[in-house]
């Protein structure tokens, strides 16, 4: 088996109108498709980023909330490359999202920080 890449990540927010307007108005993610999936009660939201496909956005009918805090069992966070983390930081700043501290990796040296999507899910930005 030779895996080739990450095809996509898949979402469930809780709130399907706020989360759209995050990753797409304040992230910049693209709407590629979005489709109402009567029988599920359910959104599908297709997002790209660079004009590849990235993102999958569901809404559900009261979805159980995901433990963050403290750390649960499970993926961590999803991480976003960026050439300029002052910028980015700026850019999240004007969006009135909260940013924590930079940190600097103590094995690259590079600089990231984390913010939290609508839904409290972690995501960092990587500076690279």
């Amino acid at each position: 088996m030779k895996i080739e890449g990450i095809h996509h990540i898949a979402i469930i927010c809780a709130d399907y109108e706020r989360s759209k307007t995050f990753y797409t108005e304040v992230l910049g993610f693209k709407i590629e498709q979005e489709v109402y999936r009567e029988e599920r009660q359910s959104y599908k939201l297709d997002l790209s980023l660079g004009g590849k496909y990235v993102i999958e956005l569901f809404s559900f009918p009261n979805p159980p909330a995901r433990p963050s805090r403290p750390e649960a069992v499970g993926l961590r966070n999803i991480a976003f490359a960026v050439t300029n983390l002052d910028e980015c930081i700026t850019h999240l700043n004007k969006h009135a999202i909260e940013v924590e501290p930079i940190r600097v990796d103590e094995y690259t040296s590079k600089r990231f920080t984390f913010i939290a999507d609508p839904d409290g899910l972690p995501i960092e930005f990587y500076e690279g």
